[in-house]
């Protein structure tokens, strides 16, 4: 263990990485951590072009198809084929997370805690054309930068965004052909999508962005969704029409994903940025113990009991976080298998040829700087029996 004394660490953030278990240095010694991208899938002849423009090698990673790594100081925002929509910036843990849900064309997904939304993007590219993605968030700003972003990839078509408590969210997946029977002329359907709104709308959305999160009502409200994601054509009260429990099992998604909320210690890059913003604002955000061992574990443990909900039998949810510690991962996957006979630990086959190592509980993974070249980030899978 390195002299954190040494260390350009808050005492604060020093005494919860030895509460945890965590070793300090991972924070002074991962600057020289990659950044990675993802190329758009129709792209992939485009990387000597975009080498060029960025004056650096894009490193294909073998283990995870359509990822490279670049330089941790290059940045890409301002390059032409980012903003041509040719590649988005992701951490490759991130993309393993959700290349270990196995989508197939054709599956209805649901990613449970969708902003920013890169890795809504990757689902999207994974569907190719067939099935459809649900994005759910509770922070308006954090979900309108998300459908800025699929507009950018032209990956809209099939998607469809909430402002919605990912711990209470129980729109199923649109099954277009059952509810054409229910619908009547006479009642007001969901038109073609359109970013002009009506002005009251765009000043309770301008309210709302400045208090950051959803505007309580208790009802979940849809901001975008694409021309084949099954809602046009729908009146409002058969989109959101609930199901009972056991009607998720056989109607519900085929794949979800809980990226939870956490202490985001895990990301590195993140936690480094507070050297800049001031680490009075991290601990505001981040170590509250009251939030930190009570109320962020009870609400990662909702949000997965409320994703598994959601799911149809024989189908797959992936629970990650990109904390380190074991009170958010495993300590929250115990918790729930031991109250859902119906949840069975699954094996990430493809995790064979993944820089990773296993978690505290078999079959569940970890990804980290030293080990992965990554930040750092858990993985467990779900399946429903």
């Amino acid at each position: 263990m390195e002299d954190t004394s040494k260390l350009p660490l808050p005492e604060a953030f020093l005494s919860f990485l030895k509460t945890n278990g965590l070793d300090p240095s991972i924070y002074t010694d991962s600057y020289s951590l990659p950044r990675y991208i993802r190329l758009k899938p129709g792209f992939e002849d485009c990387v000597q072009e975009i080498e060029s423009e960025l004056s650096c090698k894009l490193e294909k990673l073998d283990w995870l198809p359509g990822f490279y790594s670049i330089p941790p100081d290059v940045h890409i925002a301002s390059s032409q084929a980012y903003q041509l929509g040719k590649m988005y910036g992701i951490d490759a843990a991130s993309g393993a997370a959700v290349s270990a849900l196995d989508i197939s064309p054709g599956d209805h997904v649901l990613d449970l805690c969708a902003a920013p939304g890169a890795k809504l993007c990757m689902m999207l590219d994974l569907l190719g054309g067939m099935g459809s993605a649900t994005g759910v968030d509770v922070a308006r700003h954090r979900l309108a930068a998300c459908r800025t972003m699929l507009q950018k990839y032209g990956l809209g078509d099939r998607c469809r965004l909430f402002v919605a408590d990912g711990t209470s969210f129980s729109v199923a997946p649109v099954r277009t052909q059952s509810c054409e029977s229910k619908l009547d002329g006479q009642e007001k359907t969901f038109r073609e999508w359109t970013s002009r709104r009506p002005y009251k709308e765009r000043k309770q959305e301008a309210k709302a962005r400045k208090n950051s999160v959803l505007q309580w009502n208790g009802q979940p409200e849809i901001i975008f969704y694409g021309r084949n994601s099954g809602v046009i054509g729908l009146r409002k009260e058969e989109l959101f029409e609930s199901l009972c429990d056991n009607g998720y099992r056989s109607c519900g998604y085929d794949k979800v994903l809980v990226d939870a909320e956490c202490t985001h210690d895990g990301s590195i890059k993140h936690i480094q940025k507070f050297e800049q913003w001031g680490w009075a604002t991290f601990e505001r955000r981040v170590l509250d113990a009251e939030r930190t061992d009570r109320d962020l574990t009870a609400l990662q443990l909702k949000l997965l009991r409320n994703g598994f909900r959601l799911l149809k039998a024989g189908g797959t949810l992936i629970y990650s976080t990109c904390s380190l510690t074991l009170a958010q991962n495993e300590d929250v996957v115990d918790l729930f298998l031991a109250e859902n006979p119906s949840a069975e630990l699954g094996e990430i086959e493809a995790s064979r040829d993944w820089p990773c190592t296993s978690g505290r509980i078999p079959k569940t993974l970890r990804f980290d700087p030293y080990t992965s070249g990554t930040s750092g980030l858990f993985i467990a899978k779900i399946t429903k029996v």
